[in-house]
């Protein structure tokens, strides 16, 4: 869980929500504005994978800049397919969270007596045609990733022993949030696996990104809300309103979806 203190809790805690900001190196303009208004608004902020676009130290140099205009609103975030494009991931993740961003990948964080769990996720499709282990080895790995994933998000999620908890991932954990994408690509934008461990552990809500033309909300088997806060989505959907997903937790207690 990290040997940062945790803040104090609070009655009310406002989460702020967005995805897939494929921060340049040039991006300190464009996203300044997004985070500051976050801040106005909520507690936390949450960043739920493609934080970068090309994967590279310098724009996660970039999105750390912009990221100044947040005051002190503590900052949640994972990794997406994106930041891993370079192979500079590792390097990344140590940019963030030498700024104080707690960065998830398989592991567990509390603030304000919220906990938050995440993984990355990865693909594999949905329900019955959800990818097998079967056949090429090369297919095999491939279905073998989105068990590891699962398995990491599973880990996280048991570590966490605050009365509300949210899954953070960057693929889909079902298909609903997915559905407005072309249908050959579905395979690629989360996987039915991922489900499963939000139905062993009670959880208040799901965010993801990834699927920049799928659907705002879903819901999982066990009736968990799932948010897709991809950038894109958002800016279609909320055309005259800061682009990320509010929800008003309230702790211990219900969420107020805005």
């Amino acid at each position: 869980m990290g040997s940062k203190p945790t803040p104090p809790e609070k009655e009310t805690v406002r989460l702020a929500a967005v995805a897939d900001l494929h921060c340049t190196k040039d991006g300190l303009a464009a996203l300044q504005p997004l985070f500051a208004a976050a801040a106005r608004a909520a507690d936390i902020l949450i960043l739920c994978g493609d934080l970068t676009d090309n994967g590279v130290p310098e724009e996660a140099h970039a999105l750390v800049k912009a990221l100044g205009a947040r005051a002190e609103v503590p900052v949640v975030a994972l990794l997406g397919n994106h930041d891993y494009q370079s192979g500079k991931e590792e390097e990344i993740r140590q940019i963030l969270t030498d700024t104080g961003i707690c960065v998830l990948q398989g592991t567990a964080c509390e603030i304000y007596g919220v906990g938050f769990a995440g993984a990355k996720g990865f693909g594999g499709g949905f329900g019955d045609r959800a990818l097998q282990p079967w056949g090429e080895e090369s297919l095999k790995r491939f279905v073998r990733e989105a068990v590891d994933e699962s398995l990491k998000l599973e880990s996280a999620l048991a570590k966490l022993r605050t009365s509300v908890r949210f899954a953070l991932l960057h693929y889909a954990p079902i298909r609903t949030t997915v559905e407005g994408e072309p249908l050959e690509i579905y395979a690629f934008l989360g996987s039915s696996r991922l489900e499963e461990p939000l139905t062993h552990y009670a959880v208040a809500g799901v965010f993801h990104g990834h699927a920049h033309r799928g659907t705002l909300e879903g819901r999982t088997r066990g009736d968990v809300p799932v948010y897709n806060v991809s950038l894109p989505l958002l800016r279609r959907s909320f055309p005259n309103d800061p682009p990320f997903r509010l929800v008003t937790v309230k702790v211990p207690g219900e969420v107020d979806r805005a």
